[in-house]
């Protein structure tokens, strides 16, 4: 048998790949860990995870069919677990880069109830910045 370890990546297709690499990259600190031009992929580095940005005239990105919209999304939203978690500081960063945060509030993750925050990424992508586990 085998078990879930985590979240080894995820895949955001996008017409705008400047925007979101400064988002991901600038606002929230991943770092590109591969290009690969002829798929018109760009994968970073989010812990030990990956984000991959398709851009939408690529060949991945056009196999998808239409791209992200107000009238529809490719996700819900993702959960980026941030360690160490200053709502403070973290709603004082996101502002200084133009990201209007949501209120912090307690919500459920995979190690339990703790801090978060929801931000949208620069294609209307819902980001959960989440803190560790309040202990009660």
């Amino acid at each position: 048998m085998f078990h879930i370890l985590g979240i080894d990546h995820l895949v955001l297709r996008t017409g705008n790949v400047t925007a979101l690499m400064r988002f991901y990259v600038d606002v929230l600190g991943c770092s590109v860990e591969r290009v690969q031009p002829a798929f018109g992929l760009i994968q970073l580095r989010a812990g030990s995870s990956l984000i991959d940005l398709v851009a939408l005239d690529g060949p991945l990105g056009r196999a998808g069919g239409a791209g992200p919209g107000p009238e529809g999304r490719n996700l819900d939203h993702f959960c980026l677990r941030l360690d160490p978690f200053d709502a403070g500081r973290l709603c004082a960063h996101l502002r200084a880069h133009g990201v209007e945060p949501g209120p912090v509030e307690m919500r459920f993750g995979a190690e339990g109830r703790g801090p978060s925050i929801y931000v949208h990424d620069p294609d209307g992508n819902v980001v959960e910045l989440k803190g560790p586990p309040k202990i009660m």
